[in-house]
């Protein structure tokens, strides 16, 4: 005690405390940690049965429960409720610290929270976090153990504690968004080189330079191999948002039990395995573009969660119960049909109005022959030197044999057999050096395509489409299973059906 009756703000035990809050707070780089640290030091230092950080969201006008201890708080972890009600939120709008000896006699005391974490409080103090004038949140400490109430020294001790933290809370901050940055800057696909001067390409090209500049949700059709992922690509890198993280997830690459993780992230615990927290694709995108590839292939309750997403710009990681803004531009692409899965009951109606208000179709390459050699020349130029070699030059006959093939892979197919031409030609690619199926088209059709040729693959065809119909029927028509029994892509598969006019209700 001082000689007027008073205890001093700073006696030798409350400095020690606020030295080593301040020590291990700073060592914190994440504001999780950072609000856990400093809630849980608050109630040390104050003698307090439990403490609180709130943190404050401008944009919402809510206060938000990031970090509790010393009470069972579980219920309020996460919650949100405005910044008009409460204590807390008075602090927020005064920028004052407050004391309330007895919260039943404040006209201020929000009794929601008492309410959702089965706690009493008697008395409490709030201290503001500001930092450059900016008001980031509210630490609060309730129920002083010892000597009934707190008292003005413990106000002061308070706010030279809220004084110390307030930087590092902002660090943490800058920390955490600068990481997510980062990530999401290395899973940026690089920029596009588009090639081609064909009509339908051309067209396709110019709808992308169209919508780039807005933030409408873009829905890329066409078939696999198309250039679906190129395509948003041109539309990231012609957007405002050119230089924020482009990121692109194949929702049929990832097993329906990791999807929700994935696109969304998870806190720690929330599954076996996840030993910390994971920011998903919608953070790691945060300014910038995120395409969803193989739309189709949501299963339907992640098609509803996406829809309120898409809606709200808001996500929740799988486990916690916070609600993260996200400001990310959405395309979505797909090689099905989503008006048939809708009409099947497979899609979401009011998803596929919400993701098709600029549907952009693909040509397919055999609808755009005239680029063929373009392609077939940048590709060359592309490859040769990441295997080691000299650029090859293509005989006429190489190109002919290409223009008369069907290219049901597309793009994807075309680099995969100039790849192929340009390991196995010694400088120069001829019909020889392509796949069978492409060099056999040729030849077959300079021969008329008669005698027993023609019937030989007649009968082969045959037999072929009675193995995929017989693969498909013992599957129930899932396209996966019926390719992986047939040693086939699933790509190949489909267009096997489409050519055999296959389909599951005859």
């Amino acid at each position: 005690m001082t000689k007027d009756g008073t205890r001093p703000i700073l006696d030798h035990k409350a400095l020690l405390a606020l030295l080593d809050a301040s020590r291990t707070i700073n060592e914190e780089l994440r504001p999780a940690g950072v609000c856990k640290r400093v809630a849980e030091h608050a109630a040390a230092v104050l003698d307090a049965e439990g403490s609180s950080v709130l943190l404050f969201d401008p944009d919402r006008n809510e206060l938000i429960f990031h970090a509790t201890t010393g009470l069972d708080t579980s219920n309020v972890q996460s919650q949100r409720f405005s910044a008009d009600l409460g204590i807390a939120g008075h602090v927020v709008r005064t920028r004052r610290s407050m004391r309330v000896d007895d919260v039943s006699k404040n006209r201020y005391f929000y009794p929601g929270v008492d309410n959702l974490s089965k706690t009493t409080t008697r008395n409490l103090l709030a201290a503001p976090l500001i930092h450059h004038n900016e008001v980031l949140g509210v630490v609060e400490v309730i129920n002083r153990r010892s000597d009934g109430s707190f008292d003005q020294a413990d106000v002061e001790l308070l706010e030279i504690f809220a004084n110390l933290v307030t930087a590092a809370a902002r660090n943490a901050q800058i920390f955490e968004r600068l990481h997510i940055e980062n990530l999401g800057l290395r899973e940026s696909v690089p920029q596009p080189n588009f090639i081609g001067n064909s009509t339908a390409f051309r067209q396709a090209l110019k709808m992308c330079e169209t919508v780039a500049a807005t933030t409408t949700t873009v829905l890329l059709l066409g078939e696999s191999g198309t250039g679906k992922e190129m395509a948003a690509q041109a539309i990231h890198s012609l957007s405002p948002r050119r230089e924020r993280p482009f990121i692109a997830v194949n929702c049929a690459a990832l097993p329906p039990s990791l999807i929700e993780s994935e696109l969304f992230g998870h806190e720690k615990g929330a599954y076996t395995g996840a030993t910390a927290r994971s920011p998903g694709r919608f953070e790691l995108a945060q300014g910038g573009t995120l395409l969803l590839d193989e739309i189709g292939e949501l299963e339907f309750s992640m098609q509803s969660k996406l829809l309120r997403v898409l809606e709200t710009q808001r996500i929740t990681r799988v486990g916690g119960t916070e609600l993260i803004f996200c400001d990310v531009r959405v395309l979505v692409a797909t090689n099905g049909n989503l008006k048939a899965q809708v009409a099947s009951g497979g899609f979401r109606e009011d998803l596929y109005y919400r993701i098709s208000v600029f549907p952009i179709e693909l040509p397919p390459l055999r609808e755009r022959l005239e680029d063929l050699d373009l392609l077939v020349e940048h590709l060359i130029a592309q490859i040769a030197p990441s295997v080691g070699l000299h650029p090859p030059t293509i005989s006429k006959e190489a190109m002919q044999c290409m223009r008369r093939h069907h290219w049901p892979g597309n793009i994807r197919e075309l680099r995969n057999v100039i790849e192929r031409a340009t390991l196995l030609a010694d400088g120069h690619i001829k019909p020889e050096h392509l796949p069978a199926e492409i060099a056999r088209t040729a030849t077959d059709e300079a021969s008329g395509g008669g005698g027993n040729a023609e019937e030989q693959r007649s009968v082969l065809e045959e037999k072929e489409r009675e193995l995929i119909a017989r693969a498909l029927q013992e599957t129930n028509w899932n396209q996966s299973a019926a390719a992986r029994r047939l040693g086939i892509s699933r790509d190949i598969l489909r267009y096997r059906i489409k050519r055999y006019h296959l389909s599951r209700h005859p």
